[in-house]
């Protein structure tokens, strides 16, 4: 098997869940595709797929055959430096072979090319950046950035069938109510009881508001499956035709009195039908308002410089390598670096830290992020969708679209659910029809439209998508980013919390705290060394010790040979000496004597300092102690994870003594210490082997390993790419808050699955023997099958006001 890749594409067409299980069926089989998903809420499916067996061409041609249609975006450009024809075959022939673009028209006489294409495959900033690459120049013709959304258009046609439904089956519930003893003295006029006014009534609710019904149905039919349209197009059919049949034999024997007719049972479920399916799309629009949030944080425009000249651009056109200018009070538009000046940045919205962040040249950006004062001069390093926040939409977008272990099976039900519901309300009519109420076509008719539209399974489809996309969505706005559903998920059954303590428990900024020196050696001569050595190092502490040696008016001598010796110390060679800087065991394997000091080391480690030993040619020549501060709302998160129930445990590659100071200061239950980064994955495998599943929380790149071998991965945001990427949720503020804020958000969002899949199962399941009973009315079962698809989105949508407990 070749390289795997992975498509999104929007669908639109479908009804219920059992159209997305089938959608999901077909795509699978298709050879080359190893992974098919389609979320029903977000009309959305991701397949993973070999390139070397199968494309995109495929899948769109696959879900048309299903009787369903992919949604593509369109972009007209207008395009500058065409001379001829051939430069249109040319454009049009680059535009239409990116990954993603469907089709490409150029249109040379009036300069511009229009495209259709996926934009989770290929990006506006893609397509201009290709066409220059030719010769020529791109710019979109809308200036704005978002277009009338198509969740818009769908509610105002919606709406408008909705009105004319209701004005023509008014009438005809009028009728209905009026048999009711209750209302006798309701006024009704001659005509609404004439069955040939009834049919004029009913026949364009059914025949033209529910054309969506019968041209649904034909599809599913067509690809030898069932969906909720092919119950409703079943149930309000017979109520139609047969009402039709009464209305003809009463005229045709000349029967006295109106004969009893199911033309406002077929009218009344459709625009009941109508007016939940109008509810839902825009209840499920509301799911994705942190998406729209997160958009909202990007600037429109940005001012750069090109060719000399100062211009302003949409944010689309700004290219890698671009000059950018941003003035005090402005947001940066993309990821950058500090070319010329200096100022502090409000990084809240991305890192939610409160406090601003000087920035000097040379230092990184983060497009969205505020200039709070001076002008900046930015060379444009990532652009489109490589920005840091373009990811972070990313990475909520495509947790949206996945599946929750639950949904799976819940998918599984939802596909065999409608032929079952067809086989029960089949043998129901049977039943009344030969054996309770024998000939008597009437009787067996209700119980048969009634199972038929009170059992759609569009409650049970809704129930786990909605959850998870209003679930991750509140999740993005308290800065913890799921990478799927299945993590939102199974996040609520950890036990067990490890975490890293450089830059998660602590700040990770430590501070030179104390210097001793051996007799023979004069302190300023030892810091120079150590500054020599140390300035080759990343490691935090390596930092603050050159930092406070520098701040002592010290200058630095050169180092050669440097060598990192993880778990122990470093090494390098200065003046011809050999320089040792590390802990005890660096001195033993070195056998480097180092007499009463360890016990002072002990002394600075018992006060939560990082002490290591210093040997210079071989001799003992003095200590050097660094502290880490506990970040300040570490011992309140702690706490809040024990209020859950969690065991907090802390893995350090530290020595014992200051990692239990550490521990101790912010209530941790066990501290494993002096762990090289290597045995990191072997320590949380020790623990899961003693039957505790297992989050571990890291921001290095030595926590990758075992941020991949925990049951739950939890990355710092302010961490590194590398830990990022192999975590199952991002921590976008660097504040142990955030991982109590990932378990109850997964507690309470499964919680939430749980009570819309038990108020749909209960739903569908109890209410089918109602019916088969004769003991619920048609019409009011097409208003119960409405309302619990409402009724389950608004549930889920109750996650986007939860409050965090800190």
């Amino acid at each position: 098997m070749g390289t795997q890749k992975e498509a999104s594409l929007q669908i639109s067409g479908m009804t219920c869940a059992a159209c997305a299980s089938k959608i999901e069926k077909g795509l699978a089989k298709i050879d080359g595709v190893s992974e098919a998903n389609v979320n029903f809420a977000m009309e959305k499916t991701n397949v993973v797929y070999d390139p070397e067996q199968t494309d995109v061409q495929d899948f769109e041609a696959k879900i048309d055959k299903l009787g369903y249609q992919v949604i593509h975006e369109k972009q007209t450009f207008d395009i500058s430096g065409m001379t001829c024809a051939a430069c249109a075959t040319k454009i049009e022939k680059k535009l239409s072979k990116m990954e993603g673009v469907s089709s490409a028209t150029v249109n040379f006489a009036m300069e511009n090319v229009s495209v259709e294409y996926d934009k989770g495959q290929v990006s506006v900033g893609d397509m201009i950046e290709g066409v220059r690459k030719l010769g020529y120049t791109l710019k979109p013709q809308k200036s704005r950035e978002e277009m009338v959304s198509r969740k818009d258009d769908e509610i105002r046609k919606q709406t408008g069938k909705f009105v004319f439904a209701t004005i023509l089956t008014l009438p005809l519930f009028w009728t209905m109510v009026a048999h009711f003893e209750f209302t006798s003295f309701l006024y009704m006029p001659d005509m609404f009881m004439d069955p040939w006014v009834q049919l004029a009534l009913a026949a364009p609710v059914q025949f033209f508001v529910g054309a969506q019904f019968y041209s649904g149905s034909y599809k599913a039919l067509k690809n030898k499956s069932a969906n909720m349209d092919v119950l409703i197009a079943l149930g309000t059919t017979a109520a139609f035709f047969y009402s039709i049949f009464l209305g003809w034999e009463w005229y045709a024997t000349g029967q006295q009195g109106m004969p009893e007719l199911y033309f406002e049972t077929a009218a009344v479920i459709i625009t009941l039908v109508f007016l939940g399916k109008l509810f839902e799309v825009r209840a499920k629009g509301r799911t994705s308002k942190a998406i729209e949030k997160l958009l909202g944080l990007q600037a429109k425009t940005a001012r750069i410089i090109r060719n000399g000249e100062e211009m302003e651009v949409s944010i689309e056109e700004v290219l890698v390598g671009d000059t950018v200018m941003v003035r005090p009070g402005e947001k940066v538009p993309v990821d950058g670096m500090i070319h010329e000046g200096q100022s502090a940045m409000d990084e809240s919205m991305i890192t939610g830290e409160s406090i601003p962040v000087d920035k000097k040249q040379g230092d990184d950006v983060i497009g969205s992020t505020i200039n709070k004062n001076g002008l900046l001069k930015i060379e444009a390093t990532k652009v489109g969708k490589d920005t840091a926040l373009s990811q972070i939409v990313k990475v909520v977008e495509e947790a949206q679209g996945s599946k929750a272990n639950v949904q799976r099976t819940v998918d599984k039900v939802s596909g065999i659910f409608v032929p079952i519901v067809v086989l029960i309300a089949i043998t129901t009519f049977l039943t009344w029809y030969f054996v309770i109420e024998p000939g008597d076509l009437r009787s067996a008719l209700v119980p048969l439209i009634t199972i038929l539209v009170i059992a759609c399974p569009c409650a049970l489809g809704l129930a786990t998508p909605t959850s998870i996309m209003a679930g991750t969505g509140r999740s993005a706005e308290n800065g913890v980013l799921f990478k799927g559903g299945e993590h939102l998920e199974n996040t609520r059954g950890v036990q067990t919390i490890v975490l890293d303590k450089t830059g998660t428990v602590t700040k990770g900024e430590p501070a030179l705290t104390d210097v001793e020196v051996a007799l023979d050696f004069h302190e300023e001569t030892v810091l120079a060394i150590i500054g020599a050595v140390e300035k080759n190092s990343e490691h935090p502490l390596a930092e603050a010790m050159v930092k406070g040696i520098e701040e002592k008016g010290i200058s630095l001598r050169e180092a050669e040979d440097f060598e990192a010796l993880p778990g122990f110390g470093v090494r390098a060679f200065v003046g011809g000496d050999e320089v040792l800087i590390g802990t005890r065991k660096l001195m033993q394997t070195s056998s480097v004597t180092i007499g009463s000091a360890g016990d002072e080391m002990s002394t600075f480690e018992k006060e939560g300092k990082t002490a290591m030993l210093i040997a210079i040619g071989g001799t003992y020549a003095g200590m050097i102690a660094v502290a880490d501060t506990v970040k300040e709302t570490s011992k309140d998160a702690i706490k809040r994870m024990h209020d859950f129930g969690l065991e907090v445990a802390m893995l350090t590659g530290d020595n014992q003594q200051t990692a239990e100071a550490i521990g101790q200061q912010v209530g941790i239950d066990r501290v494993i210490a002096e762990v090289v980064p290597e045995q990191k994955a072997e320590e949380i495998k020790k623990i899961q082997e003693q039957g505790q599943k297992v989050a571990m929380v890291g921001d290095g790149i030595n926590d990758a390993p075992a941020l991949a071998v925990a049951d739950i991965g939890m990355a710092i945001g302010t961490g590194t790419d590398v830990a990022i990427e192999a975590a199952d949720i991002t921590l976008m503020r660097g504040d142990l808050h955030s991982v109590a804020d990932s378990v109850q958000l997964s507690t309470k969002t499964y919680r939430n699955i749980k009570q819309n899949l038990f108020f749909a199962f209960i739903y569908n399941t109890a209410s089918i023997p109602i019916a088969a009973a004769g003991l619920l009315a048609p019409w009011v079962a097409g208003a119960a099958m409405a309302f619990s698809s409402v009724s389950v989105v608004l549930n889920a949508l109750r996650l986007q006001r939860l409050k965090l407990s800190r």
